[in-house]
């Protein structure tokens, strides 16, 4: 296989797969207008992606491990594609939830082998050079979406925001056929039962908490969240008991791979609900465009992703754990500067140099995160550990939507909180020093769970990887 063009279908299914988790928000409301609904309607074109990503990432991952993961990922790919054609060509909202829901099929199963097949093949001591290319695809690609969902919705149509994935995923299944073959396959039994039980669990618990944001707290939603925890015990059950788990329990017991795995949970709800409190900012207190905000965030991204390689080869070197806990701190800085300086009259270029200081962040936490991850899985769970490291990350993007839109909602109408995070609605006088002060709250409460982070990473942080090459 030749790494490099393997690195680059991986690069672009991974990238893909995150931009697709937002490149919709920005075009709701030009959604909403064009196939006649309402924007409660169009709002699941996005959540509907979230969830599916968050129900079978891991099970993918799994799959990739028994089947081939070179088999997994293209199919991925094909099936991906073809959703996002289909997409495009949607004459109806329900329609198009559909097939945003096939889309993120296709997705799961990109990104939860992604991690596996660069584990595959490339040795151990060069790996972090390649999560540093492909692992921060996740995050900048989720971040990323909102600026290409604006850029595309403005000059072409919402359409163009499915459309653009045609061309890019037709010349990656042709290169990944010919260059992504399947290593080593698991001889074991798919786990049927476990992979039905945690997958109505986390449908439970993300429907419950998405419509609690969507339309504030009803006994059923609250139900159904109680019943999504509930089920996992009962998971964890039937995994300690079956011959062929989805996850085996025992990889948990090994420091690094549990630690690091809760850092990217954590990392993700708090890390990624600054995205979406800047674009509300923006949008509801300074008044830009959907288009403009999107644009005013981006040199955080760029930053991000030149950094992101090197600090990939530096987390080759060791102690990976270590790094991300400091490229946590970084995004810690970030959230404790926009809680004492954000005011309805901040200066753009404090906004962009704090940005700067969350992209920096970024790029040494998620290549040394992963580095860290799957350095610690047995070769026969690659496919599985990566799964469950994506299946983190989409309920780390849906949980940072929940808790966004939930504390937007102490201090405004829920429809106007929706109005703003879409850019249809502008707040002024005391309504707008009140809502700065419900983002500085919810600024605060995600540094804590940024420091909750970092903890679990620099407690994993001791294991030094270059020793065991």
């Amino acid at each position: 296989m030749n790494q490099k063009i393997v690195l680059l279908v991986l690069s672009l299914g991974t990238l893909m797969a995150a931009v697709d988790t937002t490149i919709v928000l920005l075009a709701l409301p030009t959604i909403t207008d064009c196939l006649h609904t309402n924007l409660f309607s169009s709002i699941w074109v996005l959540l509907a992606y979230l969830i599916v990503l968050a129900v079978l990432s891991t099970q993918a991952g799994r799959i990739g491990d028994l089947i081939g993961r070179g088999k997994i990922y293209n199919f991925g790919f094909i099936l991906f594609t073809l959703a996002s054609a289909l997409a495009g060509i949607s004459p109806n909202v329900c329609l198009l939830i559909s097939f945003r829901v096939i889309q993120a099929i296709g997705g799961a199963l990109l990104t939860s082998n992604s991690y596996a097949i660069i584990a595959d093949v490339f040795p151990p001591n060069s790996r972090g050079k390649a999560y540093g290319i492909t692992a921060l695809g996740w995050n900048v690609g989720a971040l990323l979406g909102i600026v290409l969902g604006g850029v595309l919705t403005t000059f072409f149509g919402w359409r163009f925001i499915f459309y653009i994935n045609v061309p890019i995923g037709i010349i990656s299944v042709i290169l990944g056929i010919r260059e992504i073959r399947d290593s080593r396959v698991v001889k074991n039994k798919l786990d049927i039962t476990g992979s039905v039980i945690l997958g109505v669990s986390l449908a439970l618990i993300s429907v419950g908490s998405m419509m609690i944001a969507g339309i504030g707290v009803d006994i059923m939603d609250v139900v159904e969240i109680i019943l999504g925890v509930a089920l996992l015990p009962i998971f964890v059950i039937n995994e300690s008991k079956v011959q062929s788990p989805i996850i085996n329990l025992k990889l948990f017991k090994i420091r690094l791979l549990s630690f690091s795995l809760l850092a990217s949970l954590f990392q993700g709800i708090g890390a990624l609900s600054i995205t979406f409190l800047l674009i509300m900012y923006l949008q509801g207190v300074r008044g830009l465009t959907p288009l403009q905000s999107s644009l005013l965030l981006t040199p955080g991204y760029v930053v991000a992703s030149v950094l992101a390689p090197f600090m990939g080869r530096i987390a080759d070197r060791g102690r990976p754990g270590l790094l991300a806990g400091i490229g946590l701190l970084f995004i810690f800085a970030s959230l404790m500067l926009y809680y004492f300086i954000l005011t309805p009259s901040t200066p753009y270029f404090t906004i962009l140099g704090i940005t700067a200081i969350t992209g920096i962040g970024s790029a040494m936490f998620w290549p040394s995160n992963a580095t860290a991850v799957m350095f610690s899985a047995p070769k026969e769970y690659y496919g599985s550990v990566s799964g469950v490291s994506r299946t983190l990350g989409s309920i780390g993007t849906t949980l940072s939507y929940v808790m966004s839109i939930t504390v937007a909602t102490l201090v405004i109408p829920r429809q106007v909180a929706f109005e703003i995070f879409l850019g249809t609605n502008v707040l002024d006088g005391d309504v707008s020093n009140a809502f700065v002060n419900g983002l500085h709250f919810a600024f605060m409460i995600s540094a804590i769970i940024i420091i909750i982070a970092t903890l679990f990473s620099v407690l994993g942080g001791s294991t030094n990887v270059k020793r065991s090459y």
